[in-house]
């Protein structure tokens, strides 16, 4: 039985598999990747051979048939991997893009591209948020009108993971620009090459390095009515549904993080002498410590708890909305106090805790940002 009560034997098969490719894969070329700006397609294609991209998937597309449970035991475990940039290239794949072609997908959208994104040949983006509209989804300025068989989309993203690439984009436009946002929103599945489509930047992020990130563009481009994801109109309710997925996955990896830089912070401060002792006998440090791993240990006991939930098909929005909010922030004061331990050491570039400290900034933000979470939980309280 896995160390958590919620969790049983298959996923304690899974937490081993991915621990060993992340020690014998990720850790000795995650530099290369982050100088790079992207993660490689084979080790993508990896992944998708050990089944980790097709976790919650069917055995019938090539995945394994598990639930919510494996998600944050697979995002916890990559968040581990100290590089974070890694981690989200995988995640946007598993579980904030493909699932729109999974879960608003026609049989025979899901018998044509499922297989290829289990397996890695193909991966995946999504494309909501704009240069004005991030938490803020009725914002949204990307526009589709229909023309006999083909939808014309204009519009723009911004800060769009896995967006140099991707090989398919899950793409939300306003078709009723005049409607109510929550009626007008449609999601569209665009195919990297066609025409009207481009990249306008690959962003030069603070952080997550080796995660590509881009700005798009999309003029007058012609998708074909069969490229809809569910029903014209539907798509914001399709956003809303698997935000509540993306922003668990941001906190199971989040309470990895965390968990990875108190390690090595212990580590450090055993083994640094200052004023002829380790930094460990200073009572300030290991009990700062000894505080920080006691709220990761809780956070972490939330999130299985509600991913068990989720899985029995409750309704957890409060709590993956405390959730997002609780770990974004915990993992930056974590990294913070880590860091400060590192001293001067810490602020090179070089060391894992520096570069840990910067990706874990965008934690608070992405996926809905902190001060939207606590709006979230306050209407539910």
């Amino acid at each position: 039985m896995d160390q958590h009560l919620f969790l049983g034997e298959e996923h304690s098969i899974l937490r081993d598999q991915l621990r060993r490719f992340v020690e014998e894969r990720v850790k000795p070329n995650g530099d290369a990747w982050e100088e790079a700006g992207m993660v490689p397609r084979d080790i993508l294609r990896e992944m998708g051979d050990l089944g980790f991209l097709g976790v919650r998937y069917p055995e019938t597309y090539g995945g394994s048939d598990m639930d919510t449970r494996a998600t944050v035991v697979l995002a916890e475990e990559l968040g581990k991997s100290t590089f974070s940039g890694f981690a989200i290239t995988a995640l946007v794949h598993t579980d904030m893009a493909s699932v729109h072609i999974f879960n608003a997908g026609n049989e025979a959208q899901k018998a044509q591209y499922m297989p290829d994104i289990i397996a890695g040949r193909k991966i995946t983006a999504v494309c909501v948020t704009e240069p004005g509209a991030g938490s803020d989804v009725q914002g949204m300025r990307s526009h589709a009108r229909r023309e006999g068989d083909h939808y014309i989309l204009n519009g723009s993203k911004m800060f769009i993971t896995n967006g140099v690439h991707a090989d398919l984009y899950c793409v939300a436009a306003k078709t009723d620009r005049e409607g109510p946002s929550s009626q007008s929103v449609t999601m569209f599945l665009v195919e990297k090459g066609v025409e009207g489509f481009s990249v306008s930047r690959n962003l030069d992020k603070h952080g997550w390095r080796s995660s590509d990130t881009a700005e798009l563009s999309f003029q007058d481009v012609r998708v074909p009515v069969e490229n809809v994801l569910g029903a014209e109109g539907q798509g914001f309710y399709a956003i809303m549904q698997n935000f509540q997925n993306e922003r668990l996955v941001a906190a199971a990896a989040a309470v990895g993080e965390s968990t990875a830089a108190i390690e090595l912070t212990t580590a450090y401060v055993k083994e640094r002498q200052a004023f002829g002792a380790p930094l460990w006998s200073k009572q300030a440090i290991r009990q700062r410590l000894a505080m920080l791993s006691a709220r990761v240990t809780a956070a972490r006991a939330l999130v299985y708890q509600t991913a068990a939930r989720d899985a029995n098909g409750e309704d957890v929005v409060r709590e993956v909305s405390m959730l997002k909010a609780l770990c974004g922030e915990l993992v930056n004061e974590v990294m913070y106090d880590c860091l400060q331990f590192h001293g001067g050491a810490g602020y090179l570039r070089g060391m894992t805790i520096e570069r840990m400290a910067r990706d874990a900034r965008v934690q608070s933000i992405g996926g809905g940002a902190t001060e939207v979470m606590l709006e979230e939980v306050a209407k539910r309280m």
